[in-house]
């Protein structure tokens, strides 16, 4: 099975930063000073860290900043300090330990180490004043959708009263099984949203990512206004593909953002798609565009 490419660079994590600043990054910086983008205020941006893999974490800061984006998605607590330093905050969080998109929660066999990397993380994440912590369910590996919910809920339930009491909200992600991550389990909304009734707490949600939902299930405005309650944090990218959020794709980015805002959410939208172009200045520019096809 093909690995997807955010597994690829997560087994590359410790591993020193692998491009020095581009010209095209620092012109950008010159032309928009930190700061000085202004967004309309709808929607609070952000973009994933591996993404945008071929610059540095602080390069990447000094882009966001450069164009309006005040979060940073999916960094570890040994980076957070990069996140302080820059003035950004970090709108989804890792835990210091293992990530694993396919060994996760739905296996009683792996809530032993979970259980210790997430309790280790809740202490972190309120010391630094962030509330998002991503969880996986994990591969199928032949359990059914009831063995999984049952299992997952009994894992969930032994840490989320200290995840409550550290103001923590754990975020179980949905993915794709059908292009992007063969044989996971969280697949759909309607898996996810039952695990949240199973667990009744608002300290529990769904990581709505649209690109993956999109493949899925389609559907993408209903099912938002729907079930809003149950999703805590969206992701977006291209359809198909996976690249750039404009005209070339299948999704109206401007109309789900306006649904999105319209359910009065005050969270953060991050940009997840891989931009299609090699070159520096035009991966800086294509997530300029996203940022702006999405500031409704």
């Amino acid at each position: 099975m093909k690995q997807s490419p955010r597994r690829e660079v997560l087994k590359r994590m410790g591993v020193a930063a692998i491009a020095a600043l581009t010209p095209a990054v620092k012109m950008i910086g010159q032309e928009k000073p930190a700061h000085q983008k202004k967004a309309k205020g709808n929607i609070h941006h952000s973009v994933c860290s591996w993404t945008y893999s071929h610059l540095s974490l602080p390069e990447l800061c000094d882009l966001a900043l450069s164009i309006g984006i005040k979060a940073i998605d999916l960094v570890a607590p040994k980076d957070w300090s990069i996140l302080k330093e820059k003035g950004l905050h970090c709108s989804m969080c890792y835990t210091a330990g293992k990530v694993s998109l396919t060994e996760g929660w739905n296996k009683k066999e792996n809530h032993a180490w979970l259980i210790k990397d997430y309790l280790e993380a809740f202490p972190l994440l309120k010391k630094a004043g962030y509330q998002n912590l991503i969880c996986f369910s994990g591969n199928r590996n032949g359990s059914s959708d009831e063995e999984g919910l049952e299992n997952m809920r009994e894992g969930i339930q032994k840490i989320l009263p200290l995840a409550e009491k550290a103001g923590v909200t754990l975020q179980l992600e949905l993915f794709n099984s059908k292009v992007d991550h063969k044989d996971y389990m969280a697949d759909r909304s309607t898996w996810g949203i039952e695990l949240c009734k199973r667990l009744g707490s608002s300290n529990f949600k769904l990581l709505f990512d649209i690109y993956h939902m999109q493949i899925s299930e389609g559907d993408i405005i209903r099912t938002i206004q729907d079930n809003h309650e149950y999703f805590g944090h969206y992701h977006t990218a291209g359809v198909p593909g996976r690249h750039e959020i404009d005209e070339s794709q299948e999704l109206n980015y401007p109309a789900i953002m306006k649904a999105i805002a319209s359910t009065g959410y005050a969270g953060y939208v991050a940009q997840e798609f891989i931009p299609s172009s090699k070159d520096p200045k035009e991966k800086a520019e294509a997530l300029k565009k996203a940022i702006s096809i999405c500031d409704i």
